[in-house]
């Protein structure tokens, strides 16, 4: 029997979060990529041809609900178990009633398995049999990384599905849901309220709808009928300020040129203030590091290569393990280059060099410096007299690299601070 059939009146004490669960994927908000129209499980789900699948996103993200919503949708018997509180014993039963019913009944069951990476290699072993042979369909759901936490074989099985983070127009679409449905949400109390201060409240969950709704209800709960939400009874309710920080407007580019203009003057105390100013007011983590490896390559370069590498493996690594602990990784990447030393000799070498491309005279590749691996090559004089540095004492031999007339241009000037100063000092003394 599918999940909602037979559906109960509404229970009023039940969290709003719980009762705004969509029911059809059309109020699946956020997860287009997965559900969309032509999309494979949506194709799965029409045809009442479901795989076995494992869904893997951030809490909040409808894990839980698309299940569900799958087994409204589908004529499988639908049994549903949550791995922290699950033993071998039980999961055993489950499968072996699964089976009597597809003999009997020729009914399918599907086992929707939350947390599933709570199971140990054990428990996951038992799963294993009966998804091989199709016994059971089995919808795991987790949120760690499937390549860590499930079993490899078992992994092999099913069909990953990633569910990503809720962004703003999706959770404002589901707040919005939720503020106007009279039978499960406040519809029947009109409340007022502006996408905006939805917004709000969707920077302040970071993706995580149930969080959102219920940050909803309980401001909902503080609003006559007919009255407006406002920004002070949001704060009321959360506890502290909510920002204000819109990513098209002023204030957005004014901070993220703050944080960027810290980092170049080396100051880390306010560089750890516009990135406190930026994470709280729900700024992408992603956008962020980006920043940071530009400043990195731009402001710090030469004078410490190593910042570059640190800011790159802080925009890896931040991506990988989000909010909030991202906070962590970017802080110390942005303080690194903020205290690094500063040059930006290359960023303005390869300006001075563009510009020359683009208004000077080209000139040819000088001869030598041609490409002359080919049969005829020297015939062309390509190749012909170039000297291989490394055969000379210190890897360094005096010849003509840029074209005739380019011919004593300078687009790199060195500034001799930090590892800068020591690479130009190594490089004057091989050239002698």
């Amino acid at each position: 029997m599918n999940l909602f059939e037979n559906m109960e009146p509404v229970d009023p004490f039940e969290p709003l979060a719980v009762r705004m669960r969509p029911r059809s994927l059309d109020h699946f908000f956020g997860q287009e990529q997965v559900v969309g129209p032509g999309t494979f499980l949506r194709s799965m789900i029409e045809e009442d041809k479901v795989p076995s699948l494992l869904l893997y996103g951030p809490s909040g993200t409808g894990k839980t609900t698309l299940a569900k919503i799958i087994s409204e949708l589908t004529s499988s018997r639908f049994v549903m178990l949550n791995a922290t509180n699950v033993g071998i014993g039980e999961l055993r039963s489950t499968i072996e009633e699964a089976m009597r019913i597809r003999s009997s009944l020729q009914q399918r069951t599907i086992l929707f398995l939350d947390e599933i990476h709570r199971f140990n290699k054990s428990q996951q072993d038992v799963l294993l049999p009966s998804v091989e042979s199709g016994q059971i369909i089995l919808i795991g759901a987790t949120t760690e990384n499937p390549f860590f936490e499930v079993n490899r074989p078992l992994l092999s099985r099913l069909r990953l599905l990633t569910l990503e983070r809720l962004d703003a127009t999706a959770l404002v679409a589901i707040l919005r849901r939720a503020l106007t449905d009279e039978e499960y949400g406040l519809g029947k109390k009109a409340l007022i309220v502006t996408d905006d201060l939805l917004e709000d409240i969707g920077r302040f969950v970071d993706g995580d709808a149930r969080m959102a709704l219920n940050i909803l209800e309980q401001v909902g709960a503080m609003v006559r009928s007919g009255g407006e939400i406002t920004i002070e009874i949001i704060e009321k309710v959360l506890g502290r300020r909510v920002y204000r920080y819109d990513k098209k407007g002023n204030n957005h580019y004014d901070v993220i040129s703050a944080f960027i203009k810290s980092m170049r003057g080396s100051d880390p105390d306010a560089v750890l203030y516009y990135l406190a100013r930026m994470i709280e007011a729900g700024e992408d983590p992603v956008f962020i590091a980006r920043r940071i490896v530009i400043c990195a390559a731009e402001d710090v370069g030469l004078a410490d290569p190593q910042a570059l590498v640190v800011a790159n493996a802080a925009a890896q690594a931040s991506h990988m393990v989000g909010l909030p602990e991202a906070r962590i990784i970017l802080s110390e990447a942005a303080v690194y280059v903020a205290l690094a030393p500063k040059s930006n000799s290359t960023y303005l070498g390869i300006d001075a060099a563009i510009h020359a491309v683009r208004h000077k005279e080209q000139g040819e590749v000088p001869k030598h410096l041609r490409d002359a691996h080919y049969g005829g090559a020297k015939q062309l004089g390509h190749g012909v007299g170039y000297r291989y540095a490394q055969d000379y004492p210190n890897g360094y031999v005096e010849q003509q690299y840029l074209p005739d007339t380019l011919v004593g241009e300078t687009f790199y000037t060195p500034l001799e601070r930090g590892c800068e100063g020591e690479f130009v000092k190594a490089w004057k003394t091989r050239k002698g």
